[in-house]
């Protein structure tokens, strides 16, 4: 089944995606929810964030070959975790897909996209075990973890480097009923592909990520876990088009824009 939030007329609701084709829903997928009888082409609706969440996770350092490659380009050599390195993400940082990602004035050539699979939170979560935590998965979304490298660098909290507004595009669709070792994700930029790996192949899972966040942090329904990259990003421009495709879930698409500055 395939989710969707959007914008019909003035009304912003969730919607399921049957082929090209949305049904209005009334409730929450997270609740109660029953199919209306109102559809709209997909092409004529505004697609917005498919979900909105209470709190925002994103682990880094999740797949071996993203750890050994920066680890080269910051000449320190890998560095592997023990457990989930877990911190949070803005929600104004959120956009959906087909909007701009803003490369803000000021910012470095190291501006970067990290295509990841988003696990989306369907049941509260607290000091769960691995295997419970798989049970709080309502479903699966894509994530682009836009990030400036000098700032990432120079600003340990992130404050910049990956929660500055529109770094964070997500979408299109919630897939439930999948199962992340069964993935692959694919990112192209301006119509060259660039990378495709197994997107189960992690170091830690959404089971153990969410395991780990619960034992100190009450996860809610909605809330959602970035669950981290692979392979090595090269650097975009004003100009670009990224595409992350994941199967079973669809294509994340944004163009980059230069921060429009206003003369003093």
């Amino acid at each position: 089944m395939l989710w969707c939030r959007c914008r019909i007329g003035a009304e912003e609701t969730f919607a399921l995606v049957e082929g090209a084709d949305v049904w209005k829903v009334t409730g929450s997928p997270f609740s109660q929810w029953v199919k209306t009888g109102e559809k709209r082409a997909l092409d004529e609706v505004e697609l917005l964030v498919p979900v909105v969440p209470g709190t925002f996770y994103a682990i880094g350092s999740n797949y071996a070959s993203h750890v050994e490659k920066r680890g080269a380009v910051r000449g320190t050599g890998a560095k592997f975790y023990d457990v989930p390195r877990v911190g949070y993400r803005a929600n104004s940082a959120l956009v959906p897909s087909g909007a701009d990602i803003v490369k803000p004035a000021g910012s470095g050539e190291d501006f970067q996209y990290e295509g990841e699979l988003v696990a989306v939170i369907g049941k509260t979560a607290r000091k769960v075990t691995p295997e419970q935590a798989r049970e709080c998965i309502f479903g699966w979304t894509i994530g682009n973890d836009v990030t400036e490298r000098s700032w990432q660098r120079d600003d340990p909290t992130n404050l910049r480097g990956k929660n500055s507004d529109t770094f964070k595009p997500m979408g299109p669709f919630i897939a439930t009923g999948i199962d992340a070792k069964d993935m692959v994700t694919t990112v192209v930029l301006n119509g060259k592909k660039l990378h495709e790996f197994n997107t189960g192949n992690m170091l830690f899972d959404a089971g153990a990520v969410i395991s780990a966040i619960s034992q100190t942090n009450t996860l809610s329904p909605g809330d959602v876990v970035w669950l981290g990259t692979d392979e090595l990003p090269v650097n975009m421009k004003a100009g670009d088009q990224i595409d992350i495709t994941i199967s079973g879930i669809g294509t994340l698409s944004n163009r980059v824009v230069s921060e429009e500055v206003k003369p003093a």
